[in-house]
C-alpha cells in the first residue's frame, strides 16, 4: 500500500509539474494562455526539480525510486512522440569538441561574436527541430539551420566566401520550399500538422517527391550536392558542423523520421531514395579521387557516405535502419576528426592544395595519426565503428535480395579507401614541398586527437551505440528487437 501511495504521489508530482511547463510555453505562445493545436509542442519535465519535490513529500527511498521509474517512462514515451526516432546522441557532444577547437582556430578573427552565436544557434535548432512533434515547428527550425549556416559559410567575408554562402543558401533554401509544399499538401490531406496523427498515412508519390526535394538539398544529395563542396571556403570548424554534427545530418534524421516512422514507405519511393544514394555515393566518391583541395576531397567523401545512410534507410527492415542510425554518429565523429585535422594543416601550412603538401607527418605526427585514425572509420576498417555500421547497412542490401545496391556500395566502400589513402599519402607522407610547419596549438590537436579515440571506442564498444540504435528502430518499425 505504501509502494502505491508513493508511486501514485510521485506521477502526481511529475504530471503536474509538467502541465505547468506546457501551460506557460503555451500562454507565451499565444498570449492568451491558450495553446495553438497546431503548435503543440512537447516538453519534458526537470527530473531534478521532481526529485526535489519528491524529497520534499516525505517519499523517502521508495518514493525516489517511483519518481525516477515516472521518469524513465516519460522519457520513453517522449522518445515514442517523436515517433520512435532517438537519434544517437552524436551531434551535440561533436558539436561541442568543435566549438573547443575553436577557442583557438577562431582567436585572432574580429568577428568572433557572430561566430559562436550561429554556433550556438546551429546546435540549437538541430535541438529543437529532434524536439518538435509536428511540421510546423520541424519547419521553423530547418530554416533556421539554414540561415545560422549562411552566416557561417560567408565568415570571411570576401566575395568569393559570399558567393558561395550565398549559393549554400539558395539551394537549400530553395529544397526547403519545395518541401514546404508537401507540408501544405499534407495538411490538406489529414487535415492536420501533427506527427503522431499522420502515423501510418499512406501518401501519394508526388506528395513524398516533394518531401524528398527538400531533404536532399538540405543533405547534399545527388543532384544537390554541388554547394557542399563549395563550403570549405568557411573556416574548418563551420565545415565540420556542415559535414559532420548537423546540417546534412538532418536531412537523414527528418527523412527517417517522416518515412520510417510516420508515412507509409511504399516500394515505389524505396527504389527510387536507393536509387540516387547509390548514384551520389559513386560520383561523389569519382570526384574526390581527382579532386587537389583537402577540404573539397573530405566534402565529397561527406556527399558520399550520406548516401549509404539513405541505402540503409531506403531498405526497409531492420538491420538496414539500424545501420544507418549507427553511421550518423560513428561518420560524425570520424569526419569531424578529418575537417579539423584539415583545419591544422590549411592555417599552419597556409594552403589547401594537397600538390604543394607532403612530408607532414615529420612535423605533425598527433594530427597525421589522428587523421588516419579518423580515415579508418570512414573507410570501414576494423575494428572502427564505420565498419560494423557499413557492414549493417550493405548487409540489409543483401537481405532484401537488392544484389545491385549491395554490389553498387560494396564498389562505394572499396573508392573510399582509395581517395582517402591518395589523401593521406599526398598530404602527410613523401617529400615536403616546402618549410614543414608544426603543430602550434595543444588544444586543436588534442581535439582532433579526442575525435580519433572515440572513433576507435566507438568500434571497440558498438554494442552500447548499436542497442540504442535497435531500441530506436524497434519503435520505429515496430518490431520486436
Amino acid at each position: 500500500m505504501a509502494d502505491r501511495r508513493a508511486i501514485a504521489t510521485a506521477a502526481r508530482l511529475y504530471f503536474v509539474y509538467a502541465t505547468r511547463i506546457v501551460d506557460a510555453r503555451a500562454a507565451r505562445s499565444t498570449g492568451r494562455g491558450r495553446e495553438l493545436p497546431f503548435l503543440r509542442l512537447r516538453f519534458p519535465g526537470d527530473p531534478a526539480i521532481i526529485r526535489r519535490r519528491a524529497k520534499g513529500a516525505s517519499l523517502g527511498r521508495v518514493g525516489r525510486r517511483a519518481v525516477d521509474g515516472v521518469w524513465k517512462e516519460h522519457e520513453r514515451r517522449n522518445c515514442a512522440s517523436r515517433g520512435g526516432v532517438c537519434p544517437p546522441g552524436g551531434g551535440v557532444p561533436t558539436g561541442a569538441v568543435i566549438i573547443l577547437f575553436s577557442f583557438d582556430y577562431i582567436a585572432h578573427y574580429e568577428n568572433q561574436n557572430e561566430y559562436y552565436t550561429m554556433a550556438v544557434v546551429f546546435l540549437g535548432a538541430m535541438m529543437g527541430l529532434v524536439f518538435s512533434s509536428n511540421l510546423v515547428y520541424l519547419y521553423v527550425f530547418w530554416e533556421i539551420t539554414g540561415i545560422a549556416s549562411w552566416r557561417l559559410i560567408g565568415f570571411y567575408r570576401g566575395k568569393t566566401d559570399v558567393l558561395k554562402a550565398d549559393k549554400a543558401f539558395l539551394m537549400t533554401a530553395l529544397g526547403a520550399l519545395v518541401m514546404l509544399i508537401g507540408i501544405l499538401a499534407i495538411h490538406g490531406l489529414t487535415g492536420t500538422f501533427d506527427l503522431g496523427a499522420m502515423k501510418g498515412t499512406a501518401l501519394p508519390l508526388g506528395i513524398s517527391a516533394l518531401l524528398l526535394v527538400g531533404l536532399l538539398s538540405k543533405s547534399a544529395t545527388l543532384p544537390f550536392q554541388t554547394w557542399l563542396p563549395d563550403a570549405g571556403v568557411a573556416p574548418s570548424p563551420v565545415t565540420a558542423l556542415l559535414h559532420a554534427a548537423v546540417l546534412v545530418k538532418i536531412g537523414v534524421y527528418v527523412f527517417a523520421r517522416l518515412f520510417l516512422s510516420t508515412f507509409v514507405f511504399d516500394e515505389a519511393l524505396r527504389t527510387i531514395v536507393a536509387s540516387i544514394a547509390g548514384a551520389s555515393a559513386l560520383v561523389s566518391a569519382g570526384a574526390a579521387l581527382v579532386e587537389t583541395d583537402f577540404k573539397r576531397i573530405v566534402a565529397y567523401s561527406t556527399v558520399s557516405q550520406i548516401g549509404f545512410i539513405f541505402l540503409g534507410l531506403a531498405m526497409g527492415n531492420a538491420l538496414g535502419a539500424a545501420g544507418a542510425l549507427l553511421y550518423i554518429l560513428m561518420h560524425g565523429l570520424a569526419k569531424a576528426g578529418l575537417f579539423l585535422s584539415a583545419g591544422i594543416v590549411e592555417q599552419n601550412a597556409g594552403t589547401k592544395e594537397i600538390t604543394k603538401l607532403g612530408g607532414l607527418m615529420r612535423s605533425m605526427p598527433w594530427t597525421a595519426v589522428a587523421f588516419l585514425l579518423c580515415a579508418f572509420s570512414v573507410m570501414g576498417i576494423p575494428p572502427f565503428g564505420g565498419f560494423f555500421s557499413k557492414y549493417m547497412v550493405i548487409s540489409a542490401a543483401v537481405k532484401a535480395d537488392e544484389m545491385v545496391f549491395g554490389a553498387v556500395f560494396l564498389a562505394g566502400a572499396l573508392l573510399t579507401i582509395l581517395y582517402l589513402f591518395r589523401l593521406f599519402t599526398k598530404v602527410f607522407l613523401g617529400e615536403p614541398h616546402g618549410v614543414l610547419a608544426p603543430e602550434k596549438s595543444r588544444l586543436m590537436v588534442a581535439c582532433v586527437v579526442l575525435l580519433a579515440a572515440l572513433s576507435l571506442v566507438g568500434g571497440l564498444a558498438v554494442g552500447w551505440p548499436s542497442e540504442l540504435a535497435r531500441v530506436a528502430i524497434s519503435q520505429m518499425l515496430g518490431v520486436a528487437g
